[in-house]
């Protein structure tokens, strides 16, 4: 079993049950041991559409990482999610983080997420479960990373998402 984190997020129909779907579909593949607080931001790259609600969560598991890049497409389908442009709005989106200490690079998945460092929406979530986490490339915690980036677009929401843990 590995640590693996994941980024969520979505901006349209109703974000807090997309993200709670989300997870919950993720139980065939992965224990959830951790779920962020959830965040509302402003949409990053295409601005021109309606705000996000983003979430990162912790999980252990055994799949490898081109594997569980397919589970998560097939989840993304299966709760909705239809291909639009890039950085559009969609449904779900779940992205996969930090995979232990991996490096992964192929066409279809790099380990680290090549844009985690720039992003308050994934940072500030990612901090607020995993702190001490090292990103694997530029030997950061992942608490470091989140000072370093620009949060004020970010709100922090008060009421948790109904999301059963793994023991």
């Amino acid at each position: 079993m590995r640590d693996i984190y994941l980024g969520l997020g979505t901006n349209l129909g109703d974000r807090r049950r997309n993200l709670e779907q989300a997870v919950l579909g993720l139980a065939p593949l992965l224990a959830v041991t951790a779920v962020s607080p959830v965040y509302a931001s402003e949409p990053w790259g295409i601005t021109n559409q309606p705000d996000f609600l983003n979430i990162c969560l912790a999980g252990r598991t055994a799949a490898p990482p081109t594997e569980l890049l397919f589970f998560i497409k097939n989840l993304e389908a299966e709760l909705g999610r239809k291909e639009t442009i890039k950085w559009g709005p969609r449904l779900i989106d779940i992205d996969i983080l930090l995979y232990a200490d991996w490096l992964v690079q192929s066409d279809d998945l790099t380990i680290p997420h090549p844009f985690m460092t720039e992003r308050a929406f994934v940072l500030r979530p990612l901090a607020d479960i995993a702190p001490g986490v090292i990103h694997p490339v530029n030997g950061l915690t992942v608490a470091e990373m989140a000072t370093a980036v620009d949060s004020t677009s970010l709100q922090r929401l008060t009421e948790p998402l109904a999301i059963p843990l793994a023991a």
